[in-house]
């Protein structure tokens, strides 16, 4: 590889890292903002968690929405210039930026090693900035779109899918609301196919601004419309898991699961790895792994989130009341039939242990 080509990868990964992290910094304050318009419409209304979208009618999560576009769109352009291996674990550090700002905003306090565990990401992701690859920009969509058929990637697309319909149609009605991996899992297969959708548009965008035209190519408009349908369908389903489980428990595990999976997805199709020493990789690796062990300290010791009053006396489902009367007798109520002074609610057991 040349002077001038290695010098001129070196310039584009240091766009994309710097792309990442505004990107980091939006995407980490829009999970908050977002969390605080779910908790306001759902006082109103149904549950994001339960099918509900009240929230679409809320301005504060509105305003969390508009927040993470932005995010995303630096995201987006970032892919366009670094490998997704060093792009996607830089995403920790939105997870810094959301710590902080639980801490100021919902009051979930922020520990001694809540603490740590930022300092760990931060560690992390240098070490992953440091011995990150260079990948050379494909010099059309064709290009990619060999690299987005050849047999194994169209292995793992194929299995992303099947695992995502299982999760959505079998498990989701199922365990939704008692199993965080149901909503999660389908958010971070889905976001795995997305980032390589989102980086083939990228680069076919790049390619166009620089004077070769890619719009005229089928596989373009192939990608965005993948890009599109699995974008929609992972936000929201994000938002179902941010409103039925605590922010402390579906960041970290989000974040491990999604990363995990792009990097798998990235290698496989991109060779994001190929012609790196063993060395450089191990290091990869490492970084990899230390920023997972702080984003996992950093929300593990945060305070879990009170449950509200609505949910902690809502009757079991189906809506039966039992009535004690006068004489001792026992008769069963169905939700439509008056209370009486002397009724008696059975309220969720989990709430007593």
């Amino acid at each position: 590889m040349s002077g001038g080509t290695s010098t001129g990868l070196f310039a584009d990964n240091l766009k994309g890292v710097l792309l990442a992290v505004v990107s980091s910094a939006f995407i980490g304050a829009s999970f908050i903002v977002k969390k605080k318009g779910l908790k306001r419409a759902g006082a109103t209304g149904s549950r994001a968690g339960v099918g509900g979208y009240g929230y679409l009618k809320e301005p504060l999560w509105w305003i969390g929405m508009v927040t993470m576009i932005v995010g995303e769109i630096a995201n987006f352009v970032a892919y366009m210039f670094a490998p997704a291996v060093l792009v996607t674990p830089l995403g920790a550090l939105s997870i810094i930026v959301s710590a902080v700002l639980a801490h100021f905003i919902l009051k979930e306090k922020l520990q001694r090693m809540g603490v740590l565990g930022c300092l760990l990401c931060i560690v992390g992701s240098t070490i992953i900035v440091l011995h990150a690859p260079e990948e050379e920009t494909p010099t059309s969509v064709n290009q990619i779109w060999e690299l987005a058929t050849q047999p194994a990637f169209l292995l793992y697309a194929a299995s992303a899918v099947a695992v995502s319909l299982v999760l959505m149609l079998h498990c989701s009605p199922r365990y939704g609301q008692t199993n965080i991996m149901v909503y999660v899992g389908i958010c971070s297969v889905i976001g795995s196919l997305t980032v390589m959708s989102i980086k083939a548009v990228g680069i076919a965008i790049k390619l166009t601004i620089e004077g070769i035209n890619q719009a005229g190519y089928f596989q373009t408009w192939i990608f965005a419309m993948v890009a599109v349908s699995c974008i929609i369908t992972q936000l929201n389903y994000l938002n179902k898991a941010l409103d039925t489980f605590n922010t402390a428990m579906v960041s970290p595990i989000y974040y491990a699961m999604f990363t995990t999976l792009t990097i798998l997805a990235s290698a496989i199709m991109f060779k994001d790895w190929s012609g790196q020493s063993a060395s450089s990789i191990a290091s990869e690796i490492c970084g990899f792994i230390t920023v997972l062990s702080g984003t996992t300290v950093s929300y593990s010791t945060r305070d879990p989130e009170p449950a509200s009053a609505a949910d902690l006396y809502t009757p079991l489902s189906p809506q039966i009341y039992w009535h004690i009367q006068e004489n001792g007798e026992v008769s069963v109520n169905k939700e439509e039939d008056l209370l009486s002074r002397d009724f008696v609610a059975i309220v969720r057991q989990d709430y007593f242990v």
